[in-house]
């Protein structure tokens, strides 16, 4: 239910919301849900989460409606396959560049089980697969989400022709990973980073992709860019947001007693 629920947003233009879970603590589903969320983002990439671990949680989010989107490490279909199976609505492959890329992508996720020579040629020619099987595909991948990180300007260079692998179904804009590559490491104001940020979400607009951008910041970021387009909302994370209102509430507390020398002027990134 959550996979359609999410497709049938995608597919009728409608915005979907998240954020990012990096903690296996079961009551985080519950805080999920309580903020009305459509889907948890669980990055395998950046975090250290086993398989194990991922395939409960996505059990646990789904249970209560929520999709679980689930960030691979690099873009190798074999682990897209392998989270698919443990139960991701969808799967989003990380510093994507080139369009064989996004066809291995594609191939695992809207052609599973297929493999080998088989989903090479079922991949170059679709007229070719039997109805049977073509039915049979449809149905077993149903509300499946391809979905590819843009995060360099090689990427940038060559998004047209990325947009156009069909099966593609959305696009996460890596701002960290984009800012460095560009040479403006985390300037995330700087005009030459807005206007890279603004040509791709209109070219995914434009070719029917849904895109989205992550920040871990102010909801004002989230809210700028959804009215620029963007149509995946992925605000902050689990630790960014609880360690934000933890320090603000300890530092109000602090001054209320007057202890305001003791707090902390250093700050280790989350």
């Amino acid at each position: 239910m959550a996979d359609k629920t999410l497709t049938d947003k995608l597919k009728n233009g409608k915005i979907i919301y998240g954020t990012c879970i990096t903690s296996t603590a079961p009551l985080w589903v519950k805080a999920a849900r309580n903020a009305n969320l459509d889907f948890v983002f669980l990055d395998t990439e950046h975090v250290p989460l086993e398989r194990m671990e991922i395939a409960a949680m996505c059990q646990l989010y789904t249970a209560l409606g929520i999709a679980p989107i689930v960030r691979i490490p690099s873009p190798d279909p074999i682990r897209a396959c392998q989270l698919l199976d443990a139960g991701a609505t969808g799967v989003v492959a990380p510093y994507i560049e080139t369009v064989e890329q996004v066809n291995e992508m594609v191939g695992a996720i809207k052609y599973r089980p297929l493999k080998g020579k088989r989903l090479e040629k079922a991949l170059q020619n679709p007229a070719t697969i039997e109805p049977e099987l073509k039915n049979y595909l449809e149905n077993y991948n149903f509300g499946k989400l391809c979905i590819i990180n843009i995060e360099s300007v090689p990427a940038v260079e060559n998004l047209d022709a990325l947009l156009k692998v069909p099966g593609l179904d959305g696009v996460f804009i890596g701002p960290h990973d984009l800012s460095v590559n560009m040479g403006l490491p985390e300037m995330y104001d700087h005009p030459d980073f807005e206007r890279k940020v603004e040509l791709i979400i209109r070219k995914c607009r434009e070719n029917n992709i849904a895109v989205g951008i992550h920040f871990s910041e102010s909801p004002e970021r989230q809210v700028k860019w959804m009215n620029e387009g963007a149509n995946i909302i992925i605000h902050s994370s689990d630790i960014a947001i609880f360690s934000q209102k933890l320090e603000s509430d300890i530092q109000l507390i602090r001054k209320s007693g007057n202890d305001e020398s003791q707090i902390s002027t250093e700050k280790i990134i989350v």
